[in-house]
């Protein structure tokens, strides 16, 4: 099989895929598909209609004849107005009905994926395939298999009314017809190539405003805007010109179909005139018919070429969009232990992890964390602290070893029922447009405002709150971009209290708030962490000093495992050294 052919094999599979979309719809589309058939007939009448009227009424002064049939004309009209209407109105209903499961359906499985596709693949690409593409799938129903479906239903129509009213005026006719085919092929070819260059220059300028917007604070602190101003102007130029040329293909394309389809009404006037007055048997009222009935065929021909593109471009965008939701690298959800509540015993033994294969970052772990107690962990960038905790949450899956809690593995668990039993507040403090209120209970309305601001005073977040304009209800806009870091760290601990975890974990929660802040939420932490098994990644070691364990790793590694005072007892000890480094640190 050729390349060719496994590419058209291909093709038609995945647009059998396209059209199973809309199979919960397979009525709308049915109805659609009726109107596109009725439409056919009803356009010819007209110019079969006026015909008859030239040939039977005009030259003999029927006027109550003429009257009749104008307005058969007239009604004929109204009736392809309104079925054009509901052709439109239902294709394009059903095109959106499509994509609004479908969007949802990506955006669902976007929401599974690893951590890992997060790792590698541009928010901008995922923003494109979801937004941009779905959309592009969209015009495959509205603009490209019905449409095309009754462009195609009216050609033949017409032809074959033609060839029954003159074939041989319909031959003349048909004589520009192979340079009109030859022309919408290479429009076709030529369209195809530049649509696929738009595609991946939108994909381009996505992914770049994505991340400078993202990391305009780094930008303007590096004082980088004129070198983002040039990297920004060469991605739009190469935009501008995919766009420029696609628009000189039509800009060339549509005057070319229009001269062919005035040289085609040339050759039939001068071949019928000639043969009406040879009384050759074409009659006057074909004459005047057979231009309209170019127009009709021409006008499909004309846009159907710029249709099989929609369609080919929808297919397009439709291959990189299912190449999202044929990803594999999800979570596999396959554990049926769902608890209503955890004890919190947790245990690791020999677990091995790798980002990439073999690059161990874990290397042979093994440790316990009793219910109720407080695990500490230190270490230098890259000893793997932050890999425990996403490994715990199911983030990332381990490659070798054994992970329980509560003496189950954590496979075993359901993910969904083992995540809400668990809570994480980072040091990178993500807060979504809305008001505090939502972005504490994330828009859970199982959450009561009463219990959002108790748990708000005894984390000692809620005087700050209701000094904010509004309150509970204040706005904090865009990645809390109003707020300092640690309000943004307090409503951080609200949202983990009101979810009420059987196990926490704090990622380096202090690390980038004031001293003065750090008392607060050194309170709110121990409110957090009282009664709970809790796991805290932190960078300043005062902070943990009343932790039942301290683990300290290098590359992956235990090298050391017990209270602040056991360590702190042992000289040559790497937690001795860090925290005698702070200690020197905070004097100075």
């Amino acid at each position: 099989m050729s390349q060719q052919d496994s590419q058209k094999k291909f093709d038609l599979s995945l647009f059998r895929r396209v059209l199973a979309l809309a199979l919960p719809y397979r009525n709308l589309a049915l109805v659609a598909i009726l109107l596109a058939v009725l439409l056919a007939p009803l356009a010819i009448a007209r110019p079969r209609i006026v015909q008859k009227i030239v040939d039977e009424f005009v030259f003999v002064g029927d006027i109550e004849g003429m009257t009749f049939w104008a307005a058969i004309v007239f009604g004929v009209i109204v009736l392809e107005a309104i079925c054009r209407y509901a052709f439109i109105y239902i294709s394009n209903w059903l095109g959106q009905s499509i994509i609004r499961d479908f969007r949802v359906r990506v955006f669902n499985h976007i929401n599974s994926l690893k951590l890992s596709y997060f790792d590698k693949t541009p928010i901008g690409t995922s923003t494109t395939r979801t937004i941009n593409d779905i959309q592009s799938i969209n015009s495959i129903f509205t603009e490209g298999v019905i449409t095309i479906m009754a462009d195609l239903i009216s050609i033949v129509a017409v032809l074959a009314v033609m060839i029954n009213t003159s074939w041989r005026l319909t031959l003349i006719c048909l004589t520009t017809m192979p340079f009109l085919v030859l022309a919408s092929y290479i429009f076709k070819e030529a369209v195809k190539k530049s649509y696929q260059s738009v595609r991946t220059q939108i994909q381009k300028m996505n992914a770049f405003l994505q991340e400078r917007i993202t990391g305009m604070r780094i930008v303007q602190i590096f004082n980088a805007e004129e070198q983002e101003r040039k990297s920004f102007a060469a991605i739009n130029k190469d935009y501008r010109r995919a766009n420029i040329d696609a628009i000189l293909y039509y800009a060339i394309f549509f005057p070319t179909v229009d001269i062919i389809a005035a040289a085609s009404l040339a050759l039939m006037v001068w071949w019928g005139a000639s043969d009406v007055a040879r009384a050759g048997g074409v009659t006057l009222g074909a004459l005047v018919a057979f231009p309209i009935y170019i127009n009709m065929l021409f006008r499909p021909i004309r846009v159907l070429a710029d249709k099989f593109n929609t369609l080919q471009m929808g297919l397009v965008a439709a291959e990189r969009v299912f190449g999202v939701l044929d990803r594999t690298d999800q979570i596999e959800n396959k554990g049926t232990v769902a608890p209503g509540s955890l004890k919190g015993d947790v245990s690791f033994k020999n677990v091995w992890f790798a980002y990439n294969d073999e690059e161990w970052i874990l290397r042979d772990l093994s440790f316990e964390l009793q219910a109720g107690q407080t695990l500490a962990i230190v270490g230098s960038t890259g000893s793997g602290k932050t890999t425990i905790t996403n490994i715990i949450n199911r983030f990332y899956e381990y490659q070798q070893g054994t992970i329980a809690i509560d003496g189950i593995p954590l496979r075993d668990y359901e993910l969904f029922a083992l995540r809400s039993r668990m809570a994480m507040v980072l040091q990178d403090v993500f807060l979504f447009t809305g008001t505090v209120l939502e972005n504490i209970t994330l828009r859970d309305p199982a959450i009561s405002r009463e219990r959002v601001v108790e748990a708000a005073k005894l984390i000692g977040a809620h005087e700050f709150i209701e000094k904010l304009p509004g309150g509970y209800d204040y706005d904090v806009q865009e990645r809390g971009a109003t707020l300092s870091m640690g309000q943004r760290q307090l409503i951080s601990f609200v949202r983990a209290l009101v979810f009420d975890p059987d196990i926490l974990i704090l990622d380096e929660a202090t690390s980038s708030v004031d001293p003065e802040t750090e008392g607060v939420i050194q309170h709110a932490i121990e409110k957090l962490i009282d009664r709970r098994t809790s796991i805290v990644i932190a960078h300043r070691l005062s902070t943990i000093r009343n932790a039942d364990n301290i683990m300290v790793l290098e590359k992956g590694q235990i090298k050391e495992f017990g209270s602040h005072d056991a360590l702190i007892q042992n000289t040559d000890g790497r937690y001795r050294e860090l925290y005698e480094m702070q200690f020197l640190e905070a004097a100075e």
